[in-house]
């Protein structure tokens, strides 16, 4: 492949007004910036196809990159990002998301490794990018997303806040499944692993996102992963462990300690070990150590919380998924 190739930067949106001028300039500003960026709206009411098309007529803005913007109210994510690879006019394509800011090398160093002969898929990473002022968001950031050193690479699944593939690959591994409203990018990656495709690892292509700013939102965005979870069939294990964790393990823990106070330690201990991971990474964080103490006790103290409602979030969205796919098994 040569050193240089034309990409297409394709993403769906719906209702994104207040953040999608972000990621577009984002994308303008990238050190090497896309050949075309490719936007389905799925029916937004919020004038975001119209913010669309302004920018897209800003040729001062817009350099020699083409902006399109195609309309398809109803579509869910896989049919907008399939729809977009469509209308595509490159073969290599990358996938971003509405939501984010692009880092001004995330495109170079995302389509880099295509240099190399067989590479077909590049997987990006992707990191909180929280207001700095909001110990909310930042025990977010903490509690829910990796951190780079805990990634294993042959394992890792990309999102497609930050991926890059051929056409080809696409088209072998099914397109985005549009069955799925939700978990999409997850099956679209193990069929990409099914098809024999190795993922090279990229993670200086680097995607920031806001997590969410309320444990209302967080509830809604988990329930609805888990759902996609129960409909694509994904981790039964991992989802099992968790109803013997909360149905079985913490009621029985919780009666130890009634009838032997001083094994309220022991469980005190458990319940830190559970959230080590998430305390880590808060502590090591740049905003945190930036906080006030009051707001970094305040930061520490969201961490279970936001843990238990996502757990809760995830109990409640699986089953509901299962229902589904049993009422279509077809």
């Amino acid at each position: 492949m040569s050193s240089y190739q034309p990409v297409s930067v394709v993403m769906t949106v719906f209702n994104e007004a207040d953040n999608i001028e972000t990621v577009i300039r984002s994308l303008l500003s990238q050190t090497r910036p896309p050949d075309e960026i490719i936007i389905v709206d799925g029916g937004s009411t919020d004038g975001t196809s119209r913010l669309i098309e302004s920018l897209a007529a800003n040729r001062i803005l817009t350099g020699s990159t083409c902006i399109r913007c195609l309309v398809r109210p109803g579509a869910n994510i896989s049919q907008g990002r399939n729809t977009a690879i469509e209308a595509a006019s490159h073969e290599l394509i990358a996938v971003t998301d509405a939501g984010v800011r692009l880092l001004p090398q995330w495109l170079e160093n995302l389509v880099r490794p295509f240099d190399q002969p067989g590479i077909a898929v590049v997987a990006g990473f992707f990191l909180a990018d929280p207001d700095p002022a909001s110990p909310f968001q930042i025990a977010m950031g903490a509690t829910v997303l990796p951190i780079q050193s805990e990634i294993r690479p042959e394992k890792f699944l990309p999102s497609s806040r930050s991926v890059a593939f051929t056409r080809a690959a696409w088209r072998a591994a099914g397109g985005y499944p549009e069955w799925l409203d939700y978990c999409e990018d997850l099956i679209f990656d193990l069929n990409l692993k099914k098809e024999g495709y190795t993922f090279a690892w990229e993670p200086t292509a680097l995607a920031l996102f806001a997590p969410r700013r309320s444990l209302k939102a967080f509830w809604q965005q988990y329930y609805r992963y888990a759902r996609g979870d129960g409909k694509a069939s994904l981790f039964l294990k991992r989802h099992l462990l968790r109803y013997a964790t909360y149905g079985l393990a913490a009621p029985a823990g919780l009666l130890w300690a009634w009838r032997k106070p001083w094994s309220g330690m022991v469980l005190g201990a458990a319940g830190l070990a559970y959230l080590r991971q998430p305390y880590r990474r808060l502590f090591s964080q740049a905003d945190f150590k930036a906080l006030s103490p009051d707001r970094k006790v305040a930061a520490a103290l969201w961490v279970p919380l936001i843990r238990a409602t996502g757990d809760l979030a995830k109990m409640a969205g699986y089953p509901a998924g299962l229902v589904w796919r049993k009422r279509h098994r077809s």
